[in-house]
């Protein structure tokens, strides 16, 4: 689906039309858009990061992958993901290409990311353990003492829950707190 648009600010609505609910979709500033191609927290998703120079649309868009979310995806597989990327952002020079570069990639999210390991090679894990030892040992968990904790058990029932109406109004209360009106 290919749009000819004349201004920027018809594509951003554009895309905020289209985009509009869907939880992927991340309009950073006016001129730069992120997209989280497949499901959160899968070692085949990723996120995609795309920004507008002065002369867009008549020179490509910047595309990258270096946000913190990408940390599971391997050096090799970023870049073949950027310039698959950049290859279909110099085929839209002089059009809109924002939204064709992201459907690209959702339709392209497998092949893309084939090469992408599943699980984590011993070597790694093992660093990756040692590192988070060291955090283990730096979390405190707060510590409650008696009364507050019999406090606390008091506001809630056996399943951790306040108890059902404890925020309703007392209706007796609050009339006679309001007073009565003659008509």
């Amino acid at each position: 689906m290919l749009y000819f648009i004349q201004d920027a600010g018809e594509e951003v609505e554009v895309l905020n039309s289209i985009f509009e609910g869907d939880e992927a979709f991340t309009q950073i500033s006016d001129t730069e858009f992120q997209y989280k191609v497949g499901e959160d927290g899968s070692m085949k998703s990723f996120l995609i990061t795309i920004k507008w120079p002065e002369q867009y649309p008549q020179i490509k868009p910047d595309i990258n992958m270096d946000s913190f979310y990408n940390k599971h995806i391997t050096e090799d597989v970023k870049q073949s993901i950027m310039e698959s990327a950049t290859e279909q952002a110099e085929l839209l020079i002089g059009e809109a290409a924002t939204y064709t570069i992201i459907d690209w990639a959702k339709e392209n999210a497998e092949l893309l990311m084939a090469e992408q390991r599943e699980v984590v090679t011993r070597e790694e894990g093992i660093r990756n353990s040692g590192e988070n030892a060291v955090s283990k040992k730096k979390e405190k968990k707060e510590q409650l003492t008696k009364a507050q904790k019999r406090k606390l058990a008091d506001r809630l029932n056996a399943s951790g829950e306040r108890a059902r109406g404890w925020n309703w109004v007392d209706v007796v209360k609050h009339l006679s707190q309001t007073g009565r009106t003659e008509s």
